[in-house]
C-alpha cells in the first residue's frame, strides 16, 4: 500500500504505524493527522475512498465520522456560552419553550452537554423517515420524556444529543446550524466538510462499510449485551430507535439529512484543525476560559448507555488512563466516533489529532488503530 502525505523531521515513525494499520490491521481508506503549536507536523493518506477500490483516498477526502461530529457541534454551544447568548445552568426551556413538555423543565444546558440530561433516546418507536427532517427531529425530542431525573445519572446520547442540542443552538443564535457552522468554524478554519456531506467544499465523500477481517481483540461489547437483555430500554432504543438510524449510511438522504450527533463529515485535517486551535494558547475559535471550561469534568462514572466508566466535561470526552480513551496528559479532551475515528486536544503539548477510517471496528471508543498511532505520536514527543 503506498502512503501519501508528509511527516516533520522527526515523526517519521507515524508512516511506518499508518502503513501497519493496512497491513495487519484492515484499514482500506484512511488519514491521520496532527498539529502541533498550530503546524501541520503530520497529514499521512493512503488507499481508497469507495468500496470497489477505484477512487483515491485523497488528503481532502471527508469521511462520516459519526460521534466524533458531537466534539464539533459542542464547540458550536460553547461559542454561544461565551458570546453571553447561553448560560449553561439556565433551563433548556428558557430558550426554547417548547422543550419543557415531558418533565423536561429544568434541564440545563450544561446537562445537555455532559449527558445527564436524561434524554438519551426515544420512548416511543418513530417513523423511520424522523432522522431526514432536522425540524421534525428536532420538535420529537422537545415532546420526549427523559428515562430518569434529569441530572440524577449519566447517560450518553448517540443520536438525541444532536438534535436536543442543536436546536438549542439554533434558538440563541437567531440562525440556521448549517449556516452558524459554516461562519464560526469552516470559515476561520479553512474547513472543507461538516455536518451532512452535502454543499461542502469537498466533494470526495468516502464510503464507509465494516472491517472486512475484524480485530482480533474485538467481542461482543456490554453495549450489545445491554441490548439483549432489554430490547425496550434505553440503551435499545438509543441505538436503533429509529433502525434507519444504523442504516444506510452511505446514501444521499443521510449525507443530505442534518443530523450533528452522527453525521459529521471530514478530513482528518479538518479535526486537526479544530482541536489544533482549541490545543492553542489563544484559540481563534473560543477563548480560553472557555475552552478550560468545556475540557473541565462535568460528570464522571458508569455511563447507562455506554455501560463504561467515561468522563465527560461540556460535550468533550476526557482523557482517562484507558488506552481507548487516553488523549494525551490529564488535560486532554476530544471525542470518537463509532467506527475508529477520533478527534481530541492535548493543551500540554499544544496537539490537535485526528484520525478517519472508511473501515469501521466495533470497538466502543478508538480501536487498535488510532490507539497505535496515538501510542507512537506520544513515544516521539
Amino acid at each position: 500500500m503506498e502512503i501519501y502525505g508528509f511527516c516533520a523531521p522527526g515523526f517519521e515513525a507515524l508512516l511506518e504505524a499508518f502503513a501497519k494499520n493496512f497491513r495487519e490491521c484492515g484499514d482500506t481508506g484512511a488519514a491521520f493527522a496532527v498539529r502541533q503549536h498550530g503546524e501541520l507536523i503530520c497529514s499521512l493518506w493512503a488507499g481508497s475512498a469507495d468500496r470497489d477500490g477505484q477512487q483515491p483516498f485523497t488528503e481532502e477526502t471527508l469521511v462520516n465520522v459519526f460521534s466524533s461530529s458531537k466534539g464539533v457541534l459542542a464547540l458550536l454551544a460553547m461559542q454561544q456560552v461565551a458570546a453571553g447568548r447561553l448560560d449553561l445552568d439556565r433551563p433548556v426551556a428558557d430558550y426554547w419553550p417548547e422543550f419543557a413538555k415531558n418533565n423536561k423543565e429544568s434541564v440545563t444546558a450544561r446537562q445537555l452537554l455532559s449527558h445527564r440530561s436524561g434524554l438519551v433516546a426515544f420512548r416511543e418507536r418513530v417513523e423511520e423517515s424522523l432522522i431526514y427532517d432536522w425540524q421534525a427531529a428536532c420538535d420529537a425530542v422537545a415532546a420526549t420524556n427523559p428515562w430518569w431525573e434529569p441530572g440524577s445519572a449519566q447517560g450518553y446520547a448517540p443520536f438525541l444529543y444532536g438534535w436536543s442540542l442543536g436546536g438549542l443552538i439554533e434558538k440563541v443564535a437567531q440562525k440556521p446550524l448549517l449556516e452558524l457552522y459554516r461562519e464560526s468554524l469552516a470559515k476561520p478554519l479553512n474547513l472543507d466538510g461538516g455536518f451532512g456531506a452535502l454543499g461542502h467544499r469537498s466533494a470526495r465523500i468516502a464510503d464507509v462499510s465494516p472491517l472486512k477481517q475484524p480485530l482480533p481483540e474485538l467481542r461482543e461489547n456490554a453495549i450489545g449485551r445491554a441490548i439483549k437483555e432489554d430490547r425496550k430500554g434505553p440503551v435499545a432504543m438509543a441505538f436503533s430507535n429509529p433502525v434507519s438510524l444504523m442504516m444506510g449510511t452511505n446514501s444521499s438522504e443521510w449525507r443530505g439529512a442534518l443530523i450533528p450527533a452522527a453525521n459529521g463529515h471530514f478530513s482528518a485535517r479538518d479535526l486537526a484543525a479544530v482541536y489544533g486551535d482549541l490545543a492553542g494558547e489563544n484559540p481563534t475559535t473560543l477563548e480560553k476560559r472557555w475552552v478550560n471550561e468545556a475540557a473541565h469534568e462535568q460528570s464522571r462514572g458508569r455511563d447507562k448507555v455506554l455501560q463504561a466508566e467515561v468522563s465527560f466535561g461540556c460535550g468533550f470526552i476526557r482523557s482517562s488512563h484507558s488506552a481507548d480513551l487516553r488523549f494525551g496528559g490529564k488535560q486532554g479532551f476530544g471525542h470518537p466516533g463509532a467506527g475508529g475515528s477520533v478527534g481530541f486536544a492535548d493543551p500540554e503539548q499544544g496537539l490537535g489529532v485526528a484520525y478517519i477510517t472508511t473501515r469501521l471496528g466495533q470497538s466502543l471508543f478508538m480501536d487498535r488503530r488510532a490507539v497505535g498511532l496515538v501510542e507512537t505520536l506520544y513515544g516521539l514527543i
